[in-house]
């Protein structure tokens, strides 16, 4: 008798290790790039760049765990990656752009930055969640790289926008700049969407709102950056009142097991 063989996406066993590596890596390409455009002042491209290079950080992930590709070696270079994607690049972007106008003090603010966010990724790496508090995989503790990279950029985004605000923009930059590194090293916790399953109901829902989310980013892309960065800052409240409602509720939970066991 035949033994039925699971269907894989992608038979070669070389090529599921492989394929996420490689968008890995033309991450921290675009990552890199970026702070060249900016060196030429071509700050939109090095915007574009850093967007791109959060999409494939946000794709390869989950192209590894769909064909069964995750390793040990992907782990840690997409943390290498995330590093110099995220934690270099922006910072520097900003740092040709507006730091630079404030001598020591700016370059310390860009130091600043990229410690902490390899301080948060070091945690990341290293934070390990109990069986009992499974739902904390809904949450990441502090800002993501990505996010924070995203973030600061906004200034810079506002100013290529050419919105006029009533204020001068620039002079917000080395403040956001350490409110958001703070923020990376910080235990703030942020909702995570890694791990959240989507009902057969809300399907066509996400579907749509992946769909103009994509065509705001093809059409209007330093627009809808701008707005899905404010979006993300009204979240973080909103995510600190879900969590703290969960542990509340988890904490209730455990302690009933507790005195059932007891008993």
């Amino acid at each position: 008798m035949e033994e039925n063989k699971k269907f894989k996406l992608v038979t070669s066993k070389k090529t599921r290790y492989l394929l996420p590596n490689i968008l890995t890596l033309a991450g921290v390409c675009l990552g890199i790039s970026s702070i060249k455009f900016s060196i030429d002042g071509n700050y939109i491209v090095a915007v574009n760049f850093i967007l791109f290079a959060a999409i494939l950080d946000a794709l390869d992930g989950r192209i590894a765990r769909l064909i069964k590709g995750t390793s040990e070696f992907g782990k840690e270079l997409d943390s290498l990656t995330d590093f110099v994607s995220f934690g270099i690049a922006p910072v520097f972007v900003l740092y040709f752009w507006e730091l630079n106008t404030y001598g020591k003090l700016g370059w310390a603010i860009t130091l600043i930055y990229s410690v902490c966010c390899v301080l948060r990724l070091a945690r990341f790496n290293l934070t390990k969640i109990e069986e009992k508090q499974e739902w904390k995989n809904n949450f990441f503790e502090g800002v993501p790289s990505p996010a924070g990279g995203l973030l600061i950029l906004m200034p810079l985004i506002c100013e290529l926008t050419n919105l006029n605000l009533g204020l001068d923009i620039k002079n917000l930059t080395p403040y956001l700049t350490v409110v958001v590194a703070i923020l990376l090293v910080s235990k703030v916790p942020t909702l995570s969407l890694k791990k959240i399953t989507i009902s057969p109901k809300t399907t066509v829902f996400l579907l749509l709102t992946v769909g103009i989310v994509f065509i705001a980013l093809l059409f209007y892309t330093l627009e809808a950056l701008l707005i899905f960065g404010i979006v993300y800052l009204i979240s973080i409240p909103v995510s600190i009142y879900i969590y703290s409602k969960q542990n509340k509720q988890n904490s209730k939970k455990i302690s009933e097991e507790d005195h059932e066991d007891i008993l």
